[in-house]
């Protein structure tokens, strides 16, 4: 059972933070990690698996892959930090917070979560903000 997190920029990231958010959704949500891999990356690498595996040529903030069913989840995450620079300064919210919401939204689309519908999407940002609160972290000014 792992959660690892791998950091392929020179950005300091606080790791334990980020692994602790992601264990306290899954087991919130009734799941285990298997196997999970959180990589947090620039725009380059997210455009290329996005082009490659998806068939859309530009950075996007996440990226999800779950390769099992059932409540132990086996997959990873790609999260691009240059994207989440943008969208706090878009959304005139803290790096960190904006880090933390988007590494929970990962972790809600390893559940299982979609956030393709309107009504999907409000679930899901229903459960970032119930997460991001569950975590100590206040987002001030989400409007969103």
């Amino acid at each position: 059972m792992s959660v690892e997190i791998y950091n392929s920029t020179k950005k300091d990231l606080p790791e334990e933070l980020l692994e602790k958010v992601i264990q306290l959704v899954l087991e919130k949500e009734e799941h285990t990690a298997e196997s999970i891999v959180g990589v947090y990356c620039g725009n380059k690498m997210i455009q290329r698996i996005n082009r490659e595996f998806l068939g859309h040529d530009y950075p996007t903030d996440t990226i999800t892959f779950r390769y099992n069913k059932g409540s132990e989840i086996e997959g990873e995450f790609y999260i691009s930090l240059d994207v989440i620079k943008e969208n706090a300064a878009k959304f005139n919210v803290d790096f960190q917070d904006e880090l933390l919401r988007v590494t929970i939204h990962s972790a809600l689309h390893l559940i299982g979560y979609n956030d393709q519908s309107p009504e999907d999407r409000g679930v899901m940002q229903a459960k970032e903000d119930f997460y991001l609160n569950e975590c100590g972290t206040s987002i001030l000014g989400n409007n969103r």
